[in-house]
């Protein structure tokens, strides 16, 4: 888990320090540090006239150009006149550029990620009609909703919708008066989704927590000699456990619990007749055999996608990272949701990348962070890439550049502005995890 965190953070870093040198040098600006992670320095190289380090502390990296005031506070120079190399002795729209470099190779990498992922996948989902055949499982935070086993979605909003997935897509999880249409039984009803929902659903971690598609299932391969000799066999349908329905694997589970170390009866459907057979669970309170849902699965929908379609497809999903992540800031400052209960530290975050090595999971991790890590640093704060941005625009725009003194400020109070976020995210990490 921290080696897929350090190794995905240095990814992001190094790919963004690196937008930042190259257009630097494009510009013919000196520069003298290229870190990944924060001094003291473990390892470093010099190369030309800039040295490239590895730093100890890895929540993040750095490149120092001459002549520019950054998190370093290096202003030594700055009461002499600037050398034509330096970066404040180049045109505005030059520094703009290289303030924005590290911004646009981030959202570069997360595109790429976002398209090679969806290339390789291709598009498998679970559509309407076959979600609405049984209906959903109504999980812990579903039930809170109101929503109830076997319900079916019959549409969001007052609108159609395609797939599973879009039940708990971003314009559920971030807009507002969203609704369900349900039909259970008979009857129409509707559920509310609470502007506060992607909160709770935060706190909770998983969207499976939610709900999940209801489906039915039979015996696949028998692997436990006493459910072999007990007369259970592949392809039987378990209908009941000591009469009571189990038609469905959520009926299943939920009857078999309770029954651990009894011996009850379990009713099969085999070749179209009903059979009777008397069994008892294993110590870890197994029945015996593998689950064969292939009868459910078979209405999965798999599409092989061409380039071309997984790269208007996969850009599009790594701008809606972007557009979930405006959206739930504007929430959090509207009160909807709770800072606390939303905000992820680099703890949380390691937590996601799981304790086994899944690269598929890596690499949607990291093209996640990569978009949102280009949309925080651009963000209006002094000391970060947005910071900058708006100084630049102003002097492209009024022709005035603002004076170093101001500039050096500046850069304090932004510095002082991330480190007490970084302070609170990580303490609020702690505290999640803890008692959250």
């Amino acid at each position: 888990m921290v080696g897929q965190l350090l190794l995905g953070l240095s990814i992001l870093v190094g790919v963004h320090e690196w937008g930042h040198l190259i257009a630097a040098k494009t510009f013919g600006m000196r520069v003298e540090k290229f870190y990944i992670g924060f001094p003291p320095k473990v390892i470093g190289r010099t190369w030309g006239e800039t040295e490239y380090c590895i730093g100890a502390i890895p929540l993040g990296g750095f490149v120092k150009i001459s002549g520019m005031i950054d998190e370093s506070l290096d202003t030594k120079t700055l009461s002499e006149e600037p050398e034509e190399w330096e970066f404040r002795a180049k045109p505005a729209w030059q520094r703009l550029i290289v303030m924005l470099g590290g911004i646009i190779v981030n959202v570069v990498l997360g595109i790429i990620v976002f398209v090679a992922i969806t290339f390789i996948n291709g598009e498998e989902y679970l559509p309407k009609e076959a979600l609405n055949k049984y209906g959903i499982v109504a999980e812990e935070l579903g039930q809170e909703l109101g929503l109830r086993t076997g319900d079916k979605i019959i549409n969001i909003n007052g609108e159609d919708y395609k797939k599973y997935g879009d039940i708990l897509g971003p314009n559920v999880l971030v807009g507002t008066d969203v609704y369900y249409t349900i039909l259970r039984g008979t009857e129409t009803v509707r559920v509310d989704i609470p502007d506060d929902f992607i909160e709770k659903l935060s706190g909770n971690k998983d969207r499976s927590n939610v709900m999940s598609p209801r489906h039915p299932f039979k015996v696949g391969e028998v692997d436990l000699k006493e459910a072999r000799d007990a007369g259970l066999m592949t392809n039987d349908k378990i209908i009941s456990l000591n009469g009571i329905p189990t038609l469905y694997w959520d009926e299943f589970i939920s009857v078999l619990a309770p029954l651990k170390d009894e011996e009850f009866e379990v009713r099969v459907l085999r070749d179209g007749s009903e059979k009777t057979l008397q069994m008892k669970t294993s110590e870890e309170g197994r029945l015996g055999f593998v689950i064969d849902r292939s009868e459910f699965e078979s209405g999965y929908v798999t599409n092989e996608l061409s380039f071309g379609q997984s790269l208007s497809i996969g850009t599009g999903r790594a701008f809606n990272t972007v557009y979930l992540n405006v959206k739930g800031i504007g929430k959090m400052f509207s009160g909807d949701v709770s800072p606390t209960k939303s905000l992820s530290g680099p703890i949380r975050i390691a937590t996601m990348f799981g304790t086994d090595w899944d690269w598929m999971r890596f690499w949607t991790l990291v093209g996640l962070l990569s978009m949102v890590l280009a949309f925080m640093n651009l963000l209006p704060i002094p000391a970060l890439d947005g910071g900058h941005v708006v100084f630049l625009s102003w002097e492209i725009i009024t022709g005035r550049k603002p004076g170093e003194k101001f500039l050096e400020n500046s850069q304090k109070v932004g510095m002082v502005i991330l480190l007490a976020l970084m302070a609170f995210v990580i303490f609020n990490d702690v505290f999640q995890l803890a008692f959250g």
